[in-house]
């Protein structure tokens, strides 16, 4: 029972980082990680983003019309396969991932804690 609290403690956490990473940078965490995993490949298919962010198809649609609608990736039609879409980053998109400074969101003590224990 210990370990699950702790864990509700993490999901807590989480969700406050969250709440104020959307409020000073206007996009969610799931945005942040599909605008952050395309600057690490130039174009991706939902599909691929899905995997990277461990969403779901519908989930994953969501994040991409909620990202598309604020301007920051496009859709590409795919040229080896014309039923596929890709996604890439807008210049707005690329500017404000480069704007995100996380370090500058008040970080929860519990998560500061995670992330000085772990190499990234």
């Amino acid at each position: 029972m210990e370990r699950l609290c702790k864990i509700r403690e993490i999901q807590r956490s989480v969700i406050a980082f969250e709440q104020k990473f959307e409020k000073e940078y206007g996009i969610s965490l799931n945005e942040g990680m599909l605008l952050c995993s395309l600057t690490k490949q130039e174009q991706l298919t939902s599909g691929e983003l899905g995997e990277l962010l461990g969403l779901s198809s519908s989930n994953m649609s969501k994040v991409i019309v909620s990202v598309e609608k604020k301007e920051l990736i496009e859709r590409f039609i795919c040229k080896e396969d014309k039923r596929q879409m890709r996604f890439s980053l807008t210049d707005a998109g690329r500017k404000l991932i480069d704007d995100i400074h996380c370090g500058s969101v008040d970080t929860p003590a519990l998560l500061e804690s995670i992330l000085a224990n772990h190499r990234f």
